[in-house]
């Protein structure tokens, strides 16, 4: 049959990045505490098309996750990714993984233990280029985790006589590795910066811990991010970071937030 995909195309414009978004898939994801976990991914994925290629081979990227079903892990997007480039014949791929990430957390007091929730997202590109003696080749991987916490206003602690707003805020973080950092790592280095963690089952002698713990921690959004850059400055695994956190204030009509980024290779 006639590949239109690869007819020349006279336009001589190279396009930066076409294929595929939002492929629902299941995948299993690693797990600190119990090897694996399997979960549903949205998956994107992407090709640079080269300026004399009509069109790139959409069903090529379903072939290549096939390929990998049930192995997506940040052990081996490299390999994926230049395997997109290999079944694509292109210099340039991407691939973006968003999931649901579940973890077990006893309450603070009567030790009850309930599933909680984060999300992730992984980014991975990879890059080959040739010059007239060597063929050279580039992977970046980028390993994102959002989690819900709490703050408790110092302003208004410091300002009222009794009680303080509270609220819950959202922490995204992103980081490059140069090994592994473990997601239930991640969530630790969040939820010990904030006033509090969140829990989804808490039992009344839990519920009276964490408003006591929440109010006698009080954070400022500017507060909670300058606590995370410290642990991620000292952490020698962690070689890039971005970190926000999105604050749903109580009694204003606006959000409050703050991000730092930092490439600690550059430091």
């Amino acid at each position: 049959m006639k590949d239109v995909q690869k007819e020349y195309d006279p336009r001589n414009i190279h396009i930066d990045r076409v294929g595929v978004r939002n492929v629902s898939c299941p995948i299993i994801a690693l797990d600190h505490d119990n090897s694996t976990q399997r979960t549903i991914a949205k998956i994107s994925m992407s090709v640079m098309l080269p300026r004399e290629y009509r069109g790139t081979h959409m069903s090529r990227f379903i072939e290549t996750l096939e390929e990998y079903r049930g192995r997506v892990s940040p052990h081996n997007l490299e390999a994926f990714t230049r395997r997109l480039c290999e079944k694509l014949n292109a210099p340039e791929s991407s691939l973006n993984i968003e999931f649901p990430y579940y973890f077990r957390k006893k309450a603070p007091v009567s030790g009850i233990e309930s599933f909680s929730k984060c999300d992730i997202n992984l980014q991975a590109h990879y890059s080959e280029s040739e010059n007239e003696n060597s063929r050279n080749s580039h992977f970046d991987m980028i390993i994102g985790l959002s989690l819900s916490v709490q703050t408790l206003c110092p302003c208004s602690k410091e300002i009222s006589s009794y009680g303080a707003h509270n609220q819950r805020a959202l922490v995204s973080l992103k980081v490059r590795c140069k090994s592994l950092v473990w997601f239930e790592e991640m969530i630790s280095m969040i939820e010990s910066s904030a006033s509090s963690p969140l829990y989804t089952l808490l039992k009344r002698e839990d519920e009276k811990y964490v408003t006591e713990h929440a109010y006698e921690n009080p954070r400022f959004v500017e507060d909670v991010i300058r606590e995370l850059a410290v642990k991620l400055d000292n952490e020698e695994r962690v070689t890039w970071y971005r970190a926000e956190i999105e604050s749903q204030e109580s009694i204003h009509e606006h959000n409050a937030f703050a991000r730092i980024e930092r490439d600690k290779s550059k430091s």
